[in-house]
Parts: C-alpha cells; structure tokens; sequence
C-alpha cells in the first residue's frame, strides 16, 4: 500500500497523479492500493472542498485510486493514520511531514516499510513496490 498526502495545486501534482496511476494501472491487479490523502497545510495548495478535489483529480487524472476526505497530517489535529505513519525513526526525515506528495509504503501486515521524500518521483519506487508485493 502506498499513502500519499496530496495536493491540486502544487508544482508537484501534474507528475505525482501521472505516475501514481501509472503505478497504480500497472500493480492494482498484483495487490497494489494507493491511498490518497488530501491535505492543505502546505502553502494552502489544497483549497477545495472535498467534492471539488474528487472532481479535480477524477477530471484531470481519472484516478482510480481511492481519494479520501482532506485532512491534517502535522500538528495537534493531524489524522491519526498520520501519527501512525510518522512514528518510525526516519532520521533526517524527522516527524513531520515537509510538503504535499510526501509517500509512505505499507505492508500488508500495516508495517511501514519506507518513506519518501515529496520529491521522490512516484516511478521510482517501482522496484520497492515489486519487492513488496512478492
């Protein structure tokens, strides 16, 4: 499983959504899910509604992946699934999360496995994914 916290407007969305659904076309029928949570702490560059973000992403991308209600990942009111992702000694990731379109891959157990930069290009967690769904 690979959760994201994503946003419409950011530099980073056109590339993300691209090769997120690639991944996602690729690895759905080998047991991939890709969880996709919206999040507007970041620059505010997830303004919308929840329904206007679906529309946006379902318009834009057709994603089929799952697209989840927004929430908070960093602070007091950050989701707990978040808190949860967050717990695992990262280093010089820190707590919390930089910016939209940071990547957490999960195993089907619920370990978390790796965590990505917001940079880090969705493709290239391809030999990660493989590894995992083996």
């Amino acid at each position: 499983m690979l959760i994201v916290n994503v946003a419409s407007k950011c530099g980073m969305t056109n590339s993300n959504y691209t090769e997120l659904n690639q991944l996602y076309e690729k690895y759905k029928d080998q047991g991939l899910e890709i969880l996709a949570f919206p999040c507007n702490q970041f620059g505010e560059e997830e303004p919308g509604s929840n329904v206007e973000i679906s529309e946006f992403v379902c318009t834009c991308f057709r994603s089929e992946f799952p697209i989840f209600d927004k929430i908070e990942v960093n602070g007091d009111n950050a989701s707990p699934l978040y808190k949860y992702l967050k717990l695992g000694k990262w280093g010089i990731f820190g707590d919390d999360i930089q910016w939209n379109f940071a990547k957490f891959l999960v195993s089907k157990d619920g370990q978390v496995v790796h965590r990505y930069y917001p940079t880090t290009s969705p493709l290239s967690l391809e030999y990660d994914i493989k590894k995992l769904l083996e």
